[in-house]
């Protein structure tokens, strides 16, 4: 036999065999560890916020914007987001995550972004929130285009 032992009986010592109690242990702690991970998983998934509404879409439009006065205000169809005319800005709210993000960019920005697909898409020119993707089924809307 071979290897390096301190004392000379250290050669005929074994290390003893997990037994029941530790194999029972063992299970028991996975158990409640994958219970943890699963309830974290759980935990973290949120609720997507409500679909907007005129009045809603106002309230929120005002606490970002206060002091901003409301020229037109235009729903997506699906109801996540929204796109307001004040003076020369536009405000747009838009579904990010589980939220709403809300920007303000130039309303000719805004009156020259494409619409295909049924989605108008707003460059906003943010590294967090790139571009405002809206379903909207025209624009610019009927009373802008004259």
């Amino acid at each position: 036999m071979g290897g390096l032992f301190l004392d000379p009986e250290g050669e005929r010592r074994q290390l003893p065999a997990v037994n029941a109690a530790a194999l029972i242990q063992f299970a028991i702690s996975a158990i409640a560890v994958a219970a943890m991970v699963g309830l974290a998983a759980l935990a973290t998934r949120g609720r997507g916020a409500p679909p907007l509404d005129e009045a809603t879409a106002r309230r929120w439009l005002a606490d970002e914007f206060p002091g901003r006065a409301l020229d037109g205000l235009w729903l997506a169809a699906d109801g996540k987001g929204c796109v307001a005319r004040s003076d020369d800005r536009a405000l747009i709210l838009t579904r990010m995550g589980h939220g709403y993000a809300a920007r303000q960019i130039a309303w000719a920005q805004v009156s020259a972004a494409s619409l295909q697909d049924g989605r108008l898409r707003i460059p906003l020119g943010d590294v967090t929130a790139p571009r405002a993707i809206l379903a909207m089924t025209a624009w610019p809307p009927k009373e802008l285009a004259a």
